[in-house]
């Protein structure tokens, strides 16, 4: 979901969490009422939903923590596309399963028809949806105005008297130490920010 990238964390987690137990709720109805309707489509509707119950919540799950990686920030947002990607497998499969179950019901012979095309259809879609991913992590990137780009002369520029291998060395020393502060830095905004959302609610 696109649009909620620019949410809190929080508001993601306790959204999708809402969603799931919303589902849970569903199922506990949906088999209460098994014993007061007696339409053998409608109970073997709930045999089914009973039965692809833990691939609904993986799927849930999947997609949860997409969402919440896509929340991060750059670098931190690279395993969701891929993420959401088997989540969409895992829909497909869903979705032959359901038209297994409709082929049981009504006579039907879709799932073999989908069965067939889906040797083509989920790697196409695998591919569609990381690259779609990519293309919009990328395309945030692009547009992010840079506003760290700062000149660097006062690490590079040194005495005439010191060696061509000692400024090299104590460069990239500094370099690497710069790196090692930003992450730090970013694992700490990343877990206040998680903490702030959550003092809001």
């Amino acid at each position: 979901m696109w649009h909620d990238r620019n949410k809190p964390l929080s508001w993601i987690f306790v959204s999708r969490m809402m969603l799931i137990i919303c589902f849970l709720i569903v199922v506990v109805l949906t088999n209460i009422l098994i014993f007061y309707v007696p339409n053998p489509i409608y109970q073997s509707g709930v045999m089914f939903l009973n039965t692809n119950f833990w691939l609904f919540i993986l799927i849930a799950v999947i997609f949860l923590a997409a969402d919440l990686f896509g929340a991060f920030p750059f670098p931190l947002n690279l395993p969701a596309p891929i993420i959401r990607a088997f989540g969409s497998v895992f829909c497909i499969a869903f979705i032959l399963l359901f038209f297994q179950w409709f082929d049981t019901i009504y006579g039907t012979t879709l799932y073999q028809f989908f069965w067939l095309t889906s040797f083509i259809l989920v790697p196409i879609v695998f591919l569609i949806v990381l690259a779609s991913g990519y293309y919009e992590i990328m395309r945030k990137l692009w547009w992010q105005p840079k506003l760290d780009q700062e000149p660097e002369s006062e690490t590079v520029v040194f005495h005439e008297e010191t060696p061509r291998q000692v400024t090299q060395n104590t460069s990239e020393m500094k370099s690497w130490e710069e790196v090692g502060l930003e992450f730090r830095m970013m694992l700490f905004d990343i877990f206040h920010r998680f903490r702030d959302d959550i003092r809001k609610k």
